[in-house]
């Protein structure tokens, strides 16, 4: 799976958000941010964005995944 289809299947999930997307080796760096993370603790921001990523995670195409989480306001936006 490449960064860009991750980096779709993300916003396509959580309508508004800006993802990056990278691979280092095996293990996935996101940062996403999005309005919809507004007033959610940080495993609630997890949630979301495992949520839309629970497939490829299941059927093995993703795992080892490191992500930020972060509202607009948080990114500085």
């Amino acid at each position: 799976m490449q960064p860009d289809q991750i980096k779709a299947l993300i916003e396509g999930q959580i309508p508004g958000s800006q993802v990056e997307a990278a691979f280092e080796g095996s293990h996935l760096q996101l940062t996403v941010i999005s309005d919809a993370f507004n007033g959610l603790s940080r495993l609630k921001k997890q949630q979301l964005v495992y949520g839309a990523l629970s497939d490829k995670i299941a059927d093995g195409t993703l795992h080892a995944v490191q992500m930020k989480t972060l509202t607009p306001e948080e990114a500085g936006q």
